[in-house]
C-alpha cells in the first residue's frame, strides 16, 4: 500500500467478474459515477465562484473513476493518495468544500461515510504528558470512515516550544496516513503561507498530501451573489435600494481589517435581519409576507460600517 489509503471500490465491484481484454467499459455508467456527477452539480448550483476548486474535484472524481474501471480489468495498481491541503482565507468554503469531499467519495465507494469530523489544535494536543495521544486517537476513532478536517493545522506543532506536545499529534496523524486503517481521509486547513511552512518542515507530512487545493478570496460581486443566496435560502430579499446599499456596504468592508469573506457576509445579513426585526417590531402594528422578508436600505445602512468610513 502506498500513499496511506485503501482502494475501496464498494461491494458491488467487488462482486463483478473480472473483464477481458477486448471489453470496453463506460466510465459514467455506473451508479457511483451517477452519484458523482450530482454532487459536482449540486455543489456548482449552490455555491458562487471557487471555479478552480469545482474543477479539482471534477479531477479527483476522474481518477478514482478510473481507478474503477482498471480494477474491473484485474489491472493492478498503486493505491490513490486522497490526503489533502487546503489553503485560503477565512470564509472561502474549505468547510463546505470538506463536505462535499466526503459525499463525492461516499458516493464513489472510496469512504464507508460521508461523515467530516473538523477539529483544531485543541481537540488533539494535550496540556500534559500523556494526554495527546488518547486525543488524537479519539478524533481518528471518530472520523475513521470519513473525513477528518483538521482546521488552523500549522499550530499543531509550535518548534519554539521545547515542551510542547504537537509533535506527537503529528506522528499519530502520520501513522494512520500511512497505513489507511478505517479508510481515513485527512484534510490539513489554514493560511497559504503558513500551511506552506508548516507542511515543508515535516517532509513525512508532505510526502502524504497529495492534494493541494487552493481557495481564493472573493470577488465584491461574487460576494453580493452570497448575500443574495444565503438570504433566499431563509425566505429573504433585498429591495432593490438595500441592494444598491448592500453593494457600498460590501466594497467598505473589504478594505477594513479582519474581512472574512462569506463570513462577514454572513454576520452582516444577521446583522441587518436585526434591524429589520426592531424596525417591524417599533410598528406597533400589523405585517404582511411583504415586510416580513423584506430587508430595506435602511436595514442595511444601520451599520456601523459606513459611519466608520465618513
Amino acid at each position: 500500500m502506498t500513499g496511506g489509503f485503501s482502494m475501496r471500490p464498494g461491494p458491488a465491484a467487488q462482486e463483478q467478474q473480472l473483464l477481458g481484454g477486448d471489453a470496453l467499459i463506460d466510465l459514467n455508467a455506473d451508479e457511483a459515477a451517477a452519484q458523482a456527477r450530482a454532487v459536482l452539480a449540486e455543489f456548482d448550483q449552490e455555491t458562487v465562484g471557487l471555479t478552480a476548486v469545482k474543477r479539482r474535484l471534477a479531477e479527483i472524481a476522474a481518477l478514482l473513476l478510473v481507478s474503477r474501471a482498471r480494477a474491473r480489468f484485474g489491472l493492478s495498481a498503486s493505491s490513490p493518495s486522497l490526503h489533502m491541503s487546503f489553503t485560503g482565507g477565512p470564509g472561502t468554503g474549505k468547510t463546505t468544500v470538506a463536505l462535499r469531499i466526503a459525499e463525492l467519495l461516499h458516493g464513489l465507494g472510496y469512504l464507508r461515510t460521508p461523515r467530516v469530523v473538523a477539529v483544531t489544535r485543541d481537540d488533539l494536543v494535550g496540556q500534559f504528558i500523556g494526554h495527546t495521544a488518547p486525543k488524537t486517537k479519539e478524533a481518528i476513532a471518530r472520523a475513521a470512515g470519513g473525513v477528518l478536517f483538521i482546521d488552523e493545522a500549522y499550530y499543531l506543532h509550535r518548534p519554539e516550544n521545547e515542551r510542547d506536545y504537537g509533535q506527537e499529534a503529528v506522528e499519530i496523524l502520520l501513522q494512520e496516513m500511512e497505513s489507511g486503517r478505517g479508510s481515513l481521509v485527512v484534510v490539513f486547513a489554514g493560511y497559504a503561507d503558513r500551511m506552506e511552512k508548516f507542511l515543508s518542515s515535516n517532509p513525512g507530512l508532505s510526502s502524504r498530501v497529495a492534494h493541494h487545493i487552493r481557495f481564493d478570496d472573493y470577488s465584491h460581486d461574487e460576494l453580493v451573489q452570497i448575500a443574495e443566496l444565503m438570504l433566499a435560502r431563509d425566505s429573504y430579499r433585498f429591495t432593490p435600494d438595500a441592494r444598491a446599499a448592500f453593494e457600498s456596504y460590501v466594497e467598505l468592508r473589504m478594505a477594513m481589517p479582519r474581512f472574512a469573506n462569506a463570513r462577514s457576509v454572513r454576520n452582516a445579513l444577521e446583522r441587518c435581519r436585526l434591524r429589520q426585526a426592531i424596525r417591524l417590531a417599533a410598528l406597533g402594528g400589523p405585517v404582511g409576507l411583504a415586510e416580513l422578508t423584506a430587508l430595506t436600505a435602511a436595514d442595511v445602512r444601520g451599520s456601523s460600517v459606513f459611519a466608520q468610513a465618513g
